[in-house]
């Protein structure tokens, strides 16, 4: 079972993905993140305030090497944001979706029901990697859940509570223990 969790940045995602790991899940960690820090390592212009379809076409990539290896392990996976997320970047930048990418969103299905992490102001810090304001955080979520929802997911909102609660919360919405 490959499970996403999604949502703004800067909503605790990250943390939530901790949490699920402390209790034994397999996770694996938001690819924009990943991408910005490689990029930021060699000087690479696969940014997203400098090439952003360089930069949506490396997350695609790093999410389908992910969707792969949670595939071959088996069990359950938890995703601090998936395939979508990227593809639908570049739809609502305006950008070409190729083809090989709605492609994509076909053959690697996460499970029906996704989670939405919402905008939670408490908790949201701009840094090095987050460059974004808190509107633009807010207007990400929106388009994120409309296109999980176009695409044919479930989209359960998390609510804004302590992250052990939110793993439980997530668990009994799966069916699962709460312990892996």
């Amino acid at each position: 079972m490959k499970v996403v969790i999604s949502g703004c940045s800067g909503g605790g995602k990250s943390t939530l993905l901790a949490a699920f790991a402390r209790r034994g899940y397999s996770t694996f960690d938001e690819p924009g993140r990943q991408v910005v820090k490689a990029q930021l390592a060699c000087g690479g212009g696969g940014l997203p305030w400098s090439d952003a379809g360089q930069f949506i076409a490396l997350c695609v990539a790093v999410g389908v090497r992910q969707w792969d290896e949670a595939a071959a392990r088996g069990g359950v996976s938890f995703f601090d944001r998936g395939i979508v997320d990227a593809v639908s970047n570049a739809a609502h930048l305006k950008l070409p979706v190729p083809a090989a990418f709605v492609e994509t969103l076909s053959r690697c299905r996460y499970h029906e029901r996704m989670f939405m992490v919402p905008p939670w102001t408490e908790i949201y810090v701009n840094d090095s990697e987050r460059r974004h304001t808190y509107t633009d955080a807010v207007a990400e979520c929106e388009m994120l859940v409309e296109a999980y929802g176009r695409l044919g997911y479930e989209v359960v909102t998390v609510p804004k509570i302590a992250p052990e609660a939110r793993v439980d919360f997530v668990l009994e919405r799966l069916n699962l223990p709460s312990r892996a």
